[in-house]
């Protein structure tokens, strides 16, 4: 039971990590929160990381009920999932923003930015998400989804420490440093994106095949 929660706290947190990527979210945050105090800004930060892991416990947890309610498949869900962090990670790779022009332009006047546009899209977003719930469909013994929850709990403390110390690292850095970083997280990213289409295909294709004929 220990090697299977330690495995999946494991995988969890390996899976999740580069996409959420709370180092490509220093920026916009720095940016958002330029206005606050060292304190205000922590306090948001920590906010940010809470939402970000209630986010991803959330679905978690009540996925595989909202696959059973619009019939979807894992194998789809994996496409999906795959075709958006694809999305994600080529914008990523290309330096396109994670939020529209819109969403930013709602976030400048925010005055708490923490749940939106922070927490979702730009951490917990609709990649992360599909990856979350397809690892919990996946997950079907009791200290499997015990050990998703310890390594989604790692992420949010990870999200927060980011948050908390990014600005002297950011800094040190300097904007070309953390865009070249951020270009190597959209290329691993773009890699995942391309194996969780893969497998779901070939997910489908086993699928498609075991039916009996007149099934589908």
């Amino acid at each position: 039971m220990l090697n299977v929660l330690i495995s999946a706290a494991g995988a969890t947190f390996l899976a999740l990590f580069p996409i959420v990527n709370p180092f490509g979210a220093l920026p916009l945050f720095f940016s958002l929160t330029a206005a606050q105090s060292g304190s205000e800004r922590r306090r948001t930060g920590l906010k940010i990381a809470l939402y970000v892991t209630a986010i991803l416990v959330t679905f978690m947890l009540f996925g595989r009920f909202v696959l059973s309610f619009f019939g979807i498949s894992l194998s789809v869900l994996k496409i999906a999932g795959g075709l958006i962090v694809a999305n994600a990670a080529w914008g990523m790779v290309t330096g396109a923003s994670r939020i529209t022009a819109a969403e930013g332009d709602e976030a400048a006047a925010k005055a708490d930015v923490s749940f939106s546009p922070m927490a979702m899209p730009m951490l917990a977003g609709p990649g992360a998400i599909g990856v979350v719930m397809g690892l919990a469909a996946d997950a079907n013994r009791i200290a499997g989804h015990i050990g998703m929850l310890l390594g989604v709990a790692a992420l949010g403390v990870v999200v927060y420490l980011f948050l908390r110390l990014g600005e002297p690292l950011g800094r040190r850095l300097g904007p070309g440093a953390m865009g070249a970083i951020n270009r190597i997280f959209g290329f691993l990213i773009l890699a995942i994106a391309v194996q969780l289409v893969w497998n779901g295909t070939a997910d489908f294709i086993a699928v498609n095949r075991q039916a009996p004929p007149g099934s589908l």
